[in-house]
């Protein structure tokens, strides 16, 4: 089963207004009926609800090996397969070494390299599933999306597609930090020189 799928069972579970009894529709509701609905759970929020997804369609793809693996059996080898078995479904563009638009931000023509997974993709979807795995009960050492395996994974497909797109992937420099540490310094030699002119 797809996260397309997923998503469109997720959808068509969800109750209509067309789906209520002709009565209903034709009567005025009733003081006990405002008072369930108001009971009625909010609905969950778009990381939530993709999260949910997530970890269904994790789930399934565990369901469909062969034998089938149980959560309490999976492992980050299980994880990275996963991670490859996504790129299928990719929509990035990842020029192959032997590509002349390798490196190339913004080719001029279509080429016949792969599709992928882009990096930022499968960072969240590691975050999303990382947090889902200890809401369903499992342990933060035994966390198989926060293996060290994972995150070596994730880094190499930073760099390779990084270079391969000819987009850097850098962090902003913290330069707020530096600027109150000049500031802090300022203020003590500022301090100083008055406690001299004092004495």
């Amino acid at each position: 089963m797809s996260t397309a799928q997923l998503q469109n069972d997720f959808s068509s579970a969800q109750p209509s207004s067309s789906s209520r009894p002709a009565a209903d529709q034709h009567h005025h509701p009733q003081p006990p009926q405002h008072a369930s609905s108001a009971t009625v759970a909010a609905p969950l929020s778009r990381y939530e609800s993709q999260k949910k997804r997530d970890w269904n369609t994790f789930g399934q793809y565990l369901k469909n090996q062969t034998p089938p693996v149980s959560l309490s059996q999976c492992n980050f080898n299980h994880v990275l397969e996963f991670l490859r078995y996504l790129d299928q479904f990719g929509k990035t563009k990842v020029h192959m070494n032997g590509c002349i638009f390798f490196g190339q931000p913004d080719p001029p023509a279509p080429c016949t390299c792969p599709l992928r997974q882009a990096w930022g993709s499968l960072d969240a979807l590691i975050g999303r599933l990382r947090a889902a795995y200890e809401e369903h009960g499992g342990s933060p050492e035994s966390n198989p999306f926060g293996s060290g395996a994972i995150r070596v994974y994730l880094r190499e497909v930073k760099e390779c597609q990084a270079k391969a797109r000819g987009i850097p992937y850098t962090k902003k420099k913290k330069k707020r930090s530096s600027q109150i540490k000049g500031i802090s310094n300022h203020d003590t030699t500022a301090s100083k020189s008055l406690k001299q002119l004092a004495s």
